[in-house]
């Protein structure tokens, strides 16, 4: 239960937690994870017996190590109710230790005599079996402890490193009355632990001494204590000025490194820059005191080096340096000795000497190659050889995960990158777990509810795991669940001998995963800017060693790694997603009716990001309708919403019937205004626009007349009926933005069934592809005339659009329709009021004709009061057009420019009521202007009877 505002805890929360009531928050995690462990387990509270053996080594190099330390603490607790333990990796106590010795008689032999087990799986909750499985420094208090017969006592806990291979080899614990609390404590067990760590580090470099004085008396006694003019030993550094650079110097030890770690006789040849070549041999070597090591040499070939590097001299103790290894953290004291001195021949000591050294047979062609230079490399153990090797590697691991992961902003793809970087070099076996918001690109408020398999990758395909798309559900005190409860790593190095607690509650889907030979784990929560994204879990199978701190440190550091790219990916894809949804919304989400032009469209928005590109179809006056595609450069929300913006303008503008030319200077000016108002937020780090394409066209269905202008965008493509396939070559015109330039139209009669293809430039351009070879792809994707808009939009995308489009696509295809000529009555009228009631007859005639008899009273009306206003207000030429199709069409057209207001008259007025009129009596009304004139229209619903 831990210390809580600097009071110990009750003992209530203990019997609690016994009782099955939930303590969660009243006690320390790793208490509380101890706890649920040894009740898993099945261990009493009242249990006293403890494992014991009399298997251990009394002086092993642990205890040598240690046995002055805890000389200086018995001396430092002197008078004092402590007592001091040091425990093999285990939990098996090798040492104890007592203030008082008096202690050691009154205590009962568990507490008291070496040997007895304290591993958690045996004791429950206390300070050696929580280092160990904690595999940190640990404080048990009174009522933490999961036996009863250590309810008075404290302790304080902290494992015991080899610096060399990072492995546990055993645990020092303080233990002491509650009343001895002192915060001083913790601090004191970890210096002692440090010391115990620097005499085993001590030990070790004792060992490589022994090994180079060993070789280096071999070679003299060799050699008889004679120099020689040729066959030199020389020190590496020495051959750098005579053709050794730094890099091959790094190349030569990384080799001897890896021979180091095996204790067999080898050669091997290793290439160098500028063409040498450098025999490797490496040979076993024993020390007087029975160290076991190799000593690697190098033998050069190919031109010699300049003779001042040849000279011989004698070995002195100041020409015998020591090459520092620091590939790890705890490898800095780890020291390699590097010779120096120069030597002669191919010694070996004889049967009788003793120790041995020398180079390994069967080498002997590179090593009397004459002018042929010799230089010892490396001198160690295998052991630490290996240890050297597998630093090296997790480093090289880490240097290629910078590039491997997070090559894409894709959160599931970099999720595999993490697995594919671990397996095999550090896991047989990788899984990957994220929140379900986190793959939508949001933040997950319950982690622990909302978890699914996203990776399942390994050496083999048939994964014991989860499979991906699983949900996962986790158990309390589980590995996984300990993450997600804050845990930076947990580590499990033994899950075949010993079935862990954890594993019971789902022991089925456990023992499919243990007959993989499973048999350790690492998992580590996946944690970016303070999010909690996942879980990333490491398993070995086929590789023998388990996983240890420094395999925990390596992938905490993949995991870290990984976390910050899917959580940028993340955030990227919550841009993304909020980014298309603006875009969606502001495209249209339907076409309107209209008859002119039967339409498909299709969009395809950029992989690196939305973009704003649009397209709109919008009905006009008169059967027309205006056909429209633009592209906002840029990506992002501030694209998305500037097209937005324009696709409004452009509609709005649309709606006052402007001409093609015309529409476009009003966006220009309109983009001109925006940049200017972006000036200040471009200042401030965000992105001005910069500018836009449009192309605009207007179809009249009744002349078969397209009228087009473009603003630096993609002409569109034509498709005649006879199935060729043309792209018109319209006026250019510059890029909306600029500001101060003209547009220009161009007129194109389009026969019936024609099709026109307007697009945006992510269609046919990008950054690898040439466009002249996209224009002749869509050539013959149109080049179909029988095909539907639909299927067109189809063939076209599968043919031409990118694979993975780095610019959003815009298609909009438009087949031609015509309105028939017998649907269609036109009259020229002279600007004589006579005229009406002729106009009002014969209109009256066509609508029978057509059918449309009861029309006819609404068609008088408007057609008497739109004729007289031209007549009267109007000028040169008049003329008269009805147009029966979705509507009825009334048209009067006149060669004034005078634009018609529509007012509420007075009762006192004599006029002003025709546009009223009109307007109560028709569906729609207005006006556009022409290079002619203008032209007052009204339509009428064909069902307004």
């Amino acid at each position: 239960m831990g210390v809580t505002g600097g009071q110990i805890s009750p003992v209530r929360s203990r019997e609690r937690f016994l009782l099955g009531e939930s303590v969660e928050g009243s006690v320390r995690g790793p208490i509380l994870n101890s706890w649920m462990r040894s009740r898993m387990l099945g261990l009493s509270p009242e249990q006293t017996d403890l494992p014991y053996t009399d298997d251990f080594d009394p002086d092993s190099r642990l205890v040598r190590a240690a046995e002055p330390v805890l000389d200086q603490l018995q001396s430092r607790f002197s008078g004092s109710q402590m007592n001091v333990s040091l425990a093999d990796g285990n939990g098996t106590v090798l040492q104890r230790r007592f203030g008082e010795p008096a202690l050691a008689g009154r205590l009962p032999p568990i507490q008291s005599v070496p040997g007895f087990v304290f591993a958690e799986r045996y004791a429950g909750t206390n300070g050696i079996g929580l280092a160990l499985a904690e595999r940190r420094l640990c404080q048990v208090y009174g009522a933490e402890h999961f036996a009863e017969r250590s309810q008075s006592n404290a302790c304080s806990a902290t494992p015991i490193r080899d610096q060399f291979s990072g492995h546990i080899v055993g645990v020092l614990c303080f233990g002491y009355p509650r009343s001895y609390e002192d915060p001083a404590l913790p601090v004191l067990v970890r210096r002692a632990a440090e010391s115990i760590e620097r005499r085993l580090m001590e030990q070790s470099s004792a060992r490589e001494r022994a090994l180079l004085r060993t070789y280096l008396d071999a070679r003299l006694r060799a050699r008889g204590g004679e120099a020689a003019d040729d066959g030199q030993l020389i020190g590496l550094d020495e051959l750098t000025d005579g053709g050794l650079d730094r890099q091959d110097q790094m190349v030569l030890k990384a080799k001897a490194t890896e021979l180091i770690c095996s204790p067999q006789r080898a050669a091997v040849e290793v290439s160098l820059s500028h063409g040498r070549g450098v025999t490797l041999l490496s040979s076993p070597v024993t020390s007087l005191s029975g160290v076991e090591g190799v000593v690697v040499e190098a033998v050069l070939t190919g031109e010699s080096p300049p003779a001042h590097h040849l000279a011989a001299s004698k070995p002195t103790a100041s020409a015998l340096g020591a090459l520092a290894l620091a590939a790890t953290e705890r490898a800095e004291s780890l020291t390699w000795h590097l010779a120096d001195a120069s030597a002669r021949g191919d010694a070996q000591a004889g049967p009788d000497s003793g120790p041995t050294a020398g180079p390994a047979s069967g080498t002997g062609d590179a090593a009397d190659t004459p002018g042929a230079v010799r230089g010892l490399v490396l001198v160690g153990e295998p052991e630490v050889g290996k240890y050297a090797v597998a630093a090296r590697r997790r480093l090289e691991l880490l240097a290629e995960a910078s590039t491997r992961i997070g090559t894409t902003l894709d959160v599931s793809r970099t999720a595999w990158e993490l697995a594919e970087t671990a397996v095999p070099r550090l896991a047989d076996y990788v899984t990957v777990d994220l929140a379900g918001a986190v793959l939508r690109g949001e933040e997950s408020a319950d982690p622990q509810a909302d978890l699914h398999r996203t990776v399942v990758h390994g050496i083999r395909d048939d994964c014991p795991f989860y499979p991906v798309g699983h949900q996962v559900r986790l158990d309390p005190g589980t590995p996984h669940m300990r993450c997600l409860e804050g845990e930076p790593a947990v580590l499990e190095t033994d899950l075949q001998t010993t079935t862990p607690a954890w594993m019971l509650p789902g022991i089925e889907h456990a023992r499919g995963i243990l007959a993989h030979d499973v048999h350790s784990m690492i998992c580590v929560p996946l944690l970016a800017r303070g999010v909690l994204l996942g879980i990333a879990t490491f398993y070995r199978s086929e590789d023998p060693a388990s996983f240890g701190d420094d395999d925990s440190r390596l992938a905490q550091e993949l995991a870290a790694r990984a976390a910050l790219c899917i959580d940028n990916a993340r955030r990227y894809t919550r841009e993304h997603t909020l980014a298309l949804a603006l875009q969606r919304s502001l495209l249209p989400r339907g076409l309107p009716e209209q008859g002119a032009v039967e339409v498909a469209h299709h969009y395809l928005p950029a992989e690196s990001g939305v973009g704003g590109d649009w397209f709109d179809v919008i009905p006009l006056s008169g059967t027309r309708v205006a056909l429209l595609v633009g592209d906002v450069v840029g990506h992002g929300l501030h694209a998305a919403a500037t097209m937005g913006r324009l696709r409004i303008a452009a509609r709005n503008f649309a709606e006052l019937e402007l001409a093609p030319d015309e529409l476009l200077t009003h966006l220009d000016n309109l983009l001109v205004r925006l940049d200017r108002e972006e000036e200040d937020a471009s200042a401030t780090g965000s992105n001005g626009i910069v500018g836009a394409t449009c192309l605009y066209a207007v179809y009249d269905p009744t002349s078969q007349v397209c009228t087009m202008a473009r603003a630096g965008h993609p002409p569109p493509a034509l498709v005649a009926p006879d199935g060729s396939v043309t792209f018109p070559d319209l006026p250019a015109g510059p890029p909306l933005g600029l500001g101060g330039l003209p547009f220009e139209t161009a007129e194109i009669h389009l026969p019936e069934h024609s099709t026109l293809v307007l697009y945006t430039d992510g269609l046919v351009d990008g950054r690898h592809r040439d466009i002249d070879v996209s224009l002749d792809q869509l050539r013959h994707a149109l080049a179909h005339p029988d095909r539907s808009p639909e299927d067109t939009c189809r063939a076209v995308m599968e043919a031409v659009a990118p694979e993975h489009p780095g610019d959003d696509v815009a298609l909009l295809v438009a087949r031609t329709r015509t309105v028939p000529a017998d649907r269609i009555a036109t009259w020229d009228l002279a600007p004589d009021p006579s005229l009406v009631s002729e106009v009002r007859g014969a209109a009256t005639r066509q609508l029978a004709d057509w059918g449309l008899d009861e029309l006819a009273f609404a068609a008088e009306l408007m057609l008497s009061e739109l004729v007289t206003n031209a007549v009267r207000y109007g000028s040169e030429p008049i003329q008269v057009r009805l147009i029966h199709d979705r509507t009825l069409i009334c048209e009067v057209s006149d060669g004034s420019n005078t634009a018609p207001h529509l007012r509420r008259a007075a009762s006192t007025d004599e006029g002003g009521r025709g546009l009223f009129l009109v307007a109560q009596l028709s569906q729609a009304w207005g006006a556009r202007y022409t290079t002619r004139g203008k032209v007052i229209w009204a339509e009428c619903a064909l069902d307004a009877a």
